[in-house]
């Protein structure tokens, strides 16, 4: 796929899901990352699937506020595409039991971020 036209699929697909993931929580969201990363010349955009996956420096992921949480929605590779931070333990309960009912799966593998 050329470069320009994976990009553009990828925007979108980061736009979808920053808008949705700014419904659940107050307009706070980030764009993240709109191409995998594949260490080859052949560009592909995230993928169009969305699960949500919940971050804490616990985990070995080194957040800006380390008492927070992070909730990214990723594509099934963990490839993030928009997230929000800095979130007390609270919000992120509250936020996740809305990803649940909207039938949002969970994703349990390692999440790429934006560098």
């Amino acid at each position: 796929m050329q470069y320009f036209v994976a990009l553009k699929m990828g925007e979108k697909r980061v736009k979808e899901a920053r808008e949705y993931l700014n419904t659940l929580c107050n307009d706070q969201a980030m764009p993240a990352l709109a191409l995998r990363d594949n260490k080859t010349n052949i560009w592909e955009p995230v993928g169009q699937e969305n699960l949500y996956a919940v971050l804490s420096d616990v985990g070995g992921y080194v957040l800006t506020d380390t008492t927070g949480y992070m909730i990214v929605i990723c594509d099934k590779n963990g490839i993030s595409k928009a997230l929000v931070r800095s979130l007390d333990a609270e919000r992120k309960d509250a936020i996740v039991a809305r990803l649940k009912a909207d039938n949002i799966g969970e994703h349990t593998g390692d999440v790429v971020l934006p560098v």
